[in-house]
């Protein structure tokens, strides 16, 4: 499911129409998380920087009894998820919420989503955060529930050149290896149900449908008057991604809490 609505409040290109998932995530990877996670038949779910939730929706769909909330601060997103949960029928089993998650009083849930916004959990600057938005993670569900968390990793050690083409002041130190990752969840309280990592043509499926409808504008609208802010943008984002391509992969863990 995607919602096709356009951006088109300042007659600018529009905004991610072309995206499912807000992240490296395919139908098959979706379907199979899905069915895992509903095997516990959640009552509650949390969805933390929720985005327009798809995955949250999707569970909701697969679970009948269950309820689910959505938090972010971005109004746009959250508005999308919110349509897509009437269309879905799900309207009066999902609510979103714009809000900080930090310190949230949200849970404790029976499952909790949290695909690629640890960092929305904590004061602390990532990449020193994963330790605090762990713990987090751990006070909002309850025993016996599962924790889906998204997070980025090294998929080795990247080199000088490619740090320069990431996002400003990027460092070794951004991210740690997956073994490392699956080792701070386990300290934090988890035990590791499953582990799997984005493919590479999950990657390159998110970055083009990131750019596309942007790109499209941009070659029918050269002359607009945010042509050159929108062709900056997308040149800086497409070096960026190409400079980790092979490099950041995104880790999908469901994790157990221990008792």
């Amino acid at each position: 499911m995607s919602d096709t609505a356009h951006d088109t409040t300042n007659g600018g290109p529009p905004r991610l129409t072309r995206l499912t998932f807000h992240g490296p995530l395919s139908e098959a990877r979706a379907d199979a998380l899905v069915r895992r996670l509903a095997l516990a038949e959640p009552a509650s779910v949390l969805d933390l920087g929720c985005g327009w939730g798809e995955l949250m929706l999707r569970i909701l769909a697969a679970v009948p009894a269950a309820t689910g909330t959505g938090i972010d601060l971005a109004a746009e997103d959250l508005d999308r998820g919110r349509r897509n949960a009437e269309a879905l029928g799900l309207a009066d089993r999902a609510r979103f919420v714009q809000e900080s998650a930090v310190g949230t009083s949200r849970g404790p849930a029976d499952l909790v989503l949290c695909v690629g916004s640890s960092h929305v959990l904590t004061a602390t600057e990532p990449p020193g955060h994963l330790p605090d938005a762990l713990r987090e993670l751990r006070r909002l569900v309850r025993d016996g529930g599962r924790v889906l968390l998204g997070e980025g990793f090294w998929q080795r050690t990247p080199t000088p050149a490619e740090l320069s083409g990431m996002w400003p002041g990027a460092a070794a130190s951004d991210q740690v290896d997956l073994a490392s990752l699956v080792d701070l969840a386990v300290a934090a309280g988890f035990r590791p149900e499953w582990t799997e990592t984005a493919s590479l043509d999950e990657w390159e499926e998110f970055e083009s449908g990131y750019q596309a409808d942007a790109e499209v504008w941009l070659a029918d609208h050269s002359d607009h008057p945010l042509a050159a802010a929108t062709r900056e943008r997308l040149d800086r984002h497409r070096a960026q991604w190409l400079s980790y391509r092979g490099v950041l992969g995104l880790a999908y863990l469901t994790l157990v809490p221990v008792r």
